[in-house]
């Protein structure tokens, strides 16, 4: 099943799906496998084609699977917020508040998301620097965005999390990751959603963020 969408509709409703996924109906592993398809058709540096996806359905893993990222949701380290964060975040009213609302029922429900899907990356960048961590995001980051767009065109919703952080080694334990070569890079929930009609967020003017030649 596809929704038909334009290009622009796809980029500008995929969003962060939280309260809106369907957890009574399963996500058929051909529509998975598409949206894999699609996704490895993105960039990646100098080809080395290092992702992975990890796909987790079975109930008892499900189930573990889960309960690692509501024990490591509340492990998470925030980074302090700037002024610039606060004014940005506030700047359309109630929208802060609607994503916590949001997080927590996500985290209230994440037993019952039917899929999860965990996106992960060869080679280790913890300590490593700016450019060696540009590197390596920059040939996962793409594949993910892109699985989220084909799953938005077929119907499910994602949410991009990366509460798997404080508790990786033990996750990487559970799903057999050879935790020391490979990097899980985020923890998404899959879904169908309830209801297709997402609409474009909103957010601050294009005038804050654009800069032409210089700073």
């Amino acid at each position: 099943m596809t929704l038909n969408l334009s290009a622009d509709e796809v980029l500008s409703t995929t969003r962060a799906v939280r309260k809106r996924l369907d957890f009574s109906r399963p996500v058929p592993r051909r529509l998975i496998e598409e949206c894999i398809d699609l996704a490895t058709q993105a960039p990646t540096g100098r080809n080395r084609q290092r992702w992975h996806f990890l796909v987790v359905t079975e109930d008892a893993q499900r189930r573990a699977v889960a309960d690692i990222f509501r024990r490591a949701l509340a492990q998470a380290e925030r980074q302090p917020l700037t002024t610039d964060d606060v004014r940005r975040m506030n700047h359309h009213a109630g929208s802060t508040e609607r994503v916590f609302d949001s997080l927590r029922y996500l985290a209230d429900n994440i037993h019952r998301v039917p899929a999860f899907v965990i996106p992960a990356v060869e080679g280790r960048t913890d300590h490593a620097s700016a450019a060696v961590q540009s590197g390596t995001w920059g040939s996962i980051l793409p594949a993910v965005w892109s699985f989220m767009l084909a799953a938005r065109e077929r119907g499910l919703g994602t949410v991009w999390t990366t509460a798997q952080g404080p508790l990786e080694r033990e996750l990487a334990t559970v799903l057999r990751v050879p935790y020391d070569d490979v990097m899980l890079a985020a923890f998404i929930p899959l879904a169908f959603t309830i209801g297709t009609d997402f609409r474009p967020a909103k957010r601050v003017p294009r005038e804050q963020v654009l800069h032409w030649d210089r700073w």
